[in-house]
């Protein structure tokens, strides 16, 4: 897969904040960082910082990439409303990514370079109020891609579908996200299955799935980019202290 542009990443969509730069000479440049409540504060000094590493300026970017979601409400609204100035201001198109998948290919980036295969990964984010944002990727020419799709749902839900359908959890997968720790059943339901140290979203990984959107024209004005909540915004409510 090769994508001769200079690409921008950046997502916010969890309590971690990161950005990444794939330049046309295939080379990477990112930053990751645990930051709750920091994002508005740290994304924009960070894109500087990781643009001057790469010895570009903001003007040599050709698209801009994002983290759509799933995730916190605000974070990723802060994302995406970061992500359309900068493209606005260079006049350039956007894609979105999902968190979800982002961690399923870090995943298999992390086991193959560990010579360990991964064909299989599950991504549960905690999406608080007792539900997680879940979804199940397989390995096709080394990018993940989703099988059925994205849902927030509680845990026992999702439990209570694995025995009540045909649904088969492969054995051997891999669990990515902070939906697992936070929801200790699910990890019950999914013992088969290997505990990754991958917790939250990083715009590194998200650069494959964005090569591979622009290559098939999914590539959009800023004024139609749009995130992916899942959960209806219009019900959605805050915890005391929680996004």
């Amino acid at each position: 897969m090769s994508t001769p542009l200079n690409i921008l990443c950046i997502d916010s969509s969890t309590e971690a904040c990161s950005v990444a730069l794939l330049t046309k000479d295939a080379t990477t440049y990112q930053r990751f960082m645990f930051a709750p409540r920091e994002h508005t504060q740290k994304i924009l000094p960070t894109v500087d910082e990781v643009v001057k590493e790469a010895s570009l300026s903001l003007s040599d970017i050709d698209v801009i990439a994002y983290g759509q979601g799933p995730g916190s409400f605000t974070g990723v609204r802060i994302g995406i409303s970061i992500a359309q100035g900068l493209a606005f201001g260079l006049e350039k198109k956007m894609v979105g990514v999902s968190t979800l998948q982002a961690m399923a290919q870090e995943a298999f980036v992390t086991n193959q370079l560990e010579n360990k295969a991964c064909e299989s990964v599950y991504a549960a984010i905690d999406a608080r109020m007792g539900e997680v944002y879940f979804a199940h990727y397989i390995n096709v020419n080394g990018l993940m891609v989703l099988q059925d799709q994205e849902v927030v749902i509680k845990p026992e839900a999702l439990i209570e579908k694995l025995q009540t359908t045909d649904v088969q959890i492969q054995q051997n997968s891999v669990l990515v996200g902070s939906g697992w720790a936070a929801y200790p059943i699910l990890l019950t339901a999914y013992q088969t299955c290997n505990v990754s140290e991958i917790l939250y979203p990083n715009a590194g990984f998200m650069l494959k799935s964005a090569m591979s959107l622009i290559e098939d024209n999914c590539a959009v004005d800023p004024e139609n980019a749009i995130p992916v909540y899942l959960r209806d915004t219009v019900t959605w409510k805050k915890l005391p202290g929680r996004e």
